[in-house]
């Protein structure tokens, strides 16, 4: 996979992010980082709309207008994944993020099992990247932008973000950091 140099994130990933010390290697790593409208309107917390004020003012988040070619496609996601049995649903927000994905070929930023599973199951989406928290550290410290221990990065997210990764998940990756 070449690395593309934008991504789109939807809201639980920034609402994690917003809270992690380190948080601003997310713009170390994509040159810019879009933020649909309908992902905008969805965030709450006052630190989480701060980070995303000020990351916009800086030109490190942008925002991106939904067209109706995204809206279209979002629109079949969201049909789609309520259609399949054992598959969790995904809403408007994380689908416009997928669609963007896909027509874009930016990589999806989300922590939303619905869009992870949507990626899995759904042909059409074969070919978009999705990264949650876990992969984006991971090729952080891949790349050198943070020099530290990759169990204490990991362990200092969850601290920060409240956010548990994957036990599994989390020791395939340390594996990989460790060659």
């Amino acid at each position: 996979m070449s690395f593309n140099p934008f991504a789109i994130a939807d809201t639980c990933l920034l609402i994690d992010w917003a809270y992690w010390r380190r948080r601003d290697v997310l713009f170390k790593l994509f040159n810019t980082v879009f933020i649909p409208e309908a992902v905008l309107r969805e965030v709450r917390s006052e630190q989480t709309i701060e980070w995303v004020a000020t990351s916009l003012a800086e030109g490190y988040l942008a925002l991106i207008t939904e067209t109706s070619d995204v809206i279209e496609l979002a629109t079949r996601l969201v049909e789609r994944t309520r259609l399949i049995p054992g598959l969790r649903g995904v809403d408007m927000p994380e689908a416009i993020c997928l669609a963007i994905g896909k027509l874009r070929g930016y990589v999806v930023l989300t922590e939303n099992r619905g869009a992870l599973m949507a990626v899995d199951l759904l042909e059409e989406l074969s070919s978009v990247t999705v990264w949650r928290s876990l992969e984006i550290i991971r090729e952080v410290i891949k790349r050198g932008l943070i020099n530290e221990e990759p169990e204490k990065i990991f362990k200092e997210y969850e601290v920060d973000t409240k956010h548990r990764f994957p036990r599994t998940d989390l020791e395939v990756v340390l594996h990989e950091l460790k060659g």
